[in-house]
């Protein structure tokens, strides 16, 4: 089976197909750094004691990802809040969701611009 060739960063340096070069990881981890200090805590976003609870009893009600029949582990907005507590605590747009199924397609589908 071809494998594609190796690529030229933008540093100078060769890379092999599908592998970041050391300074685009150093590039990604600044990035998320500094998202990460502008951003504020869970508890500041609403996730406090009073959402642990009510999403543990969610969870215990659902307990089968809705994409694909995995243990579920977190409850998924349907539409994201943004910070709206109304649609943060409408139990209509929560579901139940597996890790994988919500870090990877719907946090993807989440970042994508409209």
């Amino acid at each position: 089976m071809p494998t594609r060739p190796p690529r030229l960063c933008g540093c100078g340096l060769v890379v092999a197909s599908g592998v970041q070069c050391a300074c685009q990881i150093k590039r990604n981890a600044e990035r998320k750094a500094r998202h990460d200090r502008d951003r504020p805590n869970a508890n500041a976003r609403g996730y406090s004691s009073k959402w642990r609870e009510a999403r543990n009893g969610f969870l215990a009600k659902h307990t089968k990802c809705v994409r694909c029949g995995a243990p579920a582990t977190v409850v998924n907005h349907r539409v994201p809040h943004k910070g709206d507590k109304r649609l943060f605590w409408s139990r209509s747009n929560w579901e139940a969701v597996c890790a994988p199924c919500h870090n990877g397609p719907i946090q993807s589908a989440e970042k994508k611009p409209r």
